[in-house]
């Protein structure tokens, strides 16, 4: 890689601060829906107020119980997750965690997910008049839950027809989570981007499964589940690259980034910002040491702004 010098003056601190969309985040650090709870989960671990934003739990209409347990498997490098979704609804989000977020200075993201293509609308309306909500995340892409999720996903004209009716329903940012399990995700990137999303979020975790060889079956109670964790990185920095150069709108890379060295991949490849997801499991402050190598990578290497680094190994 070519380095980057900015001819930044020395001492000052580097702009980490970065757009997706009309969304305005101090750092390019997020966390991934689904493993961060709604914030409280962490608080004690690490302040919150460092994250760039917060991206919450899958929300839904109403509450889900989600899927039959088993619903985790490890796996050599990574994890399967069958969690389907288990929620407790928009109106408590709404009512209880909401107000708790509040007292934090970052954007918060509601992840929404639907059945139907009215589901999707309703939330967003919902959301829309609900305040502190700074952006909404599209979920067209889960692969454990038996209606909506990847079966929007996977099409581009129902991923662009979801994208639609909640564009329909907001004047917030809209973020549509893609799904690698597809054929061409670039296809899929290319329809919602014309159908009014404001920035993009990839990957989603990838189908897989595995098997109790001692009992001869599935070890998920669902059978198949979401392989996420340094596994799948290579692909994931392959989907990013691959959209960044087709589609002309933010993204935020996401996909077993454990250290700052995995999410700076993900920035080079063409993500404006970046979320943490299974690693704040087994370390609840992943996503802060992210951001503070993020941060010293951009001081040792002299480059004044983040932004510097977005796609820069297309232009090397």
């Amino acid at each position: 890689m070519t380095e980057i010098y900015s001819g930044r003056t020395a001492g000052k601190k580097p702009d980490l601060s970065v757009n997706i969309g009309k969304l305005r985040m101090k750092n390019p650090v997020t966390t991934a829906s689904g493993t961060f709870g709604f914030g409280p989960e962490y608080a004690p671990y690490l302040d919150l107020n460092r994250l760039g934003a917060i991206v919450v739990k899958g929300t839904t209409l109403q509450p889900r119980p989600g899927n039959p347990t088993p619903r985790l498997v490890e796996t050599p490098a990574g994890i399967l997750n069958s969690i389907g979704l288990q929620n407790p609804g928009v109106d408590c989000l709404i009512g209880e965690y909401l107000p708790y977020l509040a007292q934090y200075d970052l954007p918060v993201i509601v992840n929404i997910s639907g059945d139907t293509v009215e589901d999707y609308a309703e939330l967003a309306g919902k959301l829309e008049r609900a305040a502190g909500v700074a952006a909404l995340e599209v979920n067209i892409s889960c692969p454990n839950v038996k209606k909506g999720g990847m079966q929007f996903g996977s099409d581009p004209y129902m991923a662009a027809e979801v994208t639609r009716a909640v564009r329909g329903n907001t004047d917030k940012p809209v973020i549509v989570k893609l799904s690698p399990n597809v054929t061409s995700i670039v296809g899929v990137a290319v329809e919602v981007a014309a159908a009014g999303a404001d920035a993009l979020s990839m990957i989603n975790t990838l189908l897989g499964m595995a098997i109790d060889i001692r009992r001869r079956r599935p070890l998920l109670g669902n059978i198949m589940g979401g392989l996420s964790g340094p596994a799948v990185r290579p692909v994931a920095v392959r989907a990013v690259w691959q959209v960044y150069r087709e589609v002309d709108l933010p993204i935020i890379g996401m996909g077993g980034i454990v250290t700052a060295e995995d999410a700076l991949e993900f920035i080079l490849a063409g993500a404006t910002a970046v979320a943490v997801g299974t690693a704040n499991f087994i370390n609840p402050r992943a996503a802060l040491e992210v951001l503070e190598g993020i941060e010293q990578y951009l001081t040792e290497h002299q480059i004044g702004e983040i932004g510097e680094l977005v796609g820069a190994a297309h232009r090397t």
